[in-house]
């Protein structure tokens, strides 16, 4: 299978190149100046040009605090961008995955979202984030799978594990919010769903594959318990490591408002698709292991 994905250098983009690959399919990037989801003509003709057999929508605008004074730009890429995706694989008649994520709600529930929870971002990223769901459901949903995914981190790119390592370098004690719980989830291991789903999209025409799910990893935690089993595994290498700190989403004001809640319901996926992620703790041991590796 010939797996066209948007995007380079995102995490997403990266472990799906190498996870694609490892389970047999031709995985083709593409980014700017080819294709651009601010520049929506662009779109269509590169994809074009690959002929794939499954488009994976993972390119993003994703500087979630820059996003809050740069709407416009947010939104043409997140909203306007993905719909122009969408519009490509249904004129090339190809299953299309595309990558959203928990900031689409506003974290006010006491349990995990399920997808059929009224969605309410409080902040522009989010706000642009479902616009693009939108306009990709209201485009071409009965070709595309849209999936949900939080607190993604990788090898590669910017992500909190790479953070809480080189400031663990640093200092003796780090300080992290506690007061927000998500499912941290190896960009790994969303690029393995992703892969299944597609495999699942471009197999069958069965609508019941299609729409929204979420995939995260099993398990849940605060960014502060995240942090201490970063340290955890690092140390158990002879990483750095620190003391971690708790502190409240108060005493760490940001420009974009975080959900309290990012916890997402992940059993629809596993149902209908085959898909469960494994519990993120052994996969951050995979992750900080390989960071350790490469800065050896």
């Amino acid at each position: 299978m010939k797996i066209a994905v948007t995007g380079r250098a995102g995490q997403v983009a990266t472990c799906l190149a190498e996870r694609g690959r490892a389970a047999g399919h031709e995985v083709i990037a593409l980014g700017r100046p080819e294709l651009d989801l601010a520049e929506p003509t662009s779109v269509l003709q590169a994809l074009e040009a690959v002929e794939p057999d499954v488009v994976i929508s993972a390119a993003a605008y994703t500087a979630v605090d820059k996003a809050e004074s740069e709407a416009d730009i947010a939104h043409a890429v997140n909203g306007a961008g993905a719909g122009a995706v969408a519009r490509a694989a249904k004129v090339m008649d190809v299953p299309l995955v595309h990558i959203s994520t928990d900031y689409v709600f506003d974290g006010e529930l006491n349990r995990p979202y399920l997808e059929s929870d009224p969605t309410a971002p409080t902040s522009v990223y989010g706000a642009s984030k479902l616009a693009g769901e939108q306009a990709i459901l209201g485009i071409y949903p009965e070709g595309s799978a849209v999936l949900r995914v939080a607190w993604v981190y990788s090898p590669f790119g910017g992500n909190f594990v790479k953070t809480m390592l080189r400031l663990g370098s640093d200092r003796n004690e780090v300080s992290v919010v506690s007061d927000q719980v998500g499912n941290p989830t190896s960009a790994l291991d969303i690029s393995n769903g992703i892969v299944k789903v597609a495999e699942n999209l471009a197999a069958s025409s069965d609508p019941v594959l299609r729409g929204v799910f979420h995939m995260t990893a099993a398990g849940e935690a605060s960014w502060a318990d995240f942090a201490q089993s970063i340290f955890t595994a690092s140390a158990a290498n002879g990483g750095p490591s620190a003391a971690v700190r708790r502190i409240t989403t108060d005493d760490y004001p940001t420009p974009a408002a975080r959900p309290a809640n990012s916890r997402l319901d992940s059993s629809r996926i596993a149902k209908v698709h085959g898909v469960i992620l494994p519990n993120w703790h052994k996969s951050l041991e995979i992750v900080v292991a390989r960071l350790q590796a490469a800065a050896t």
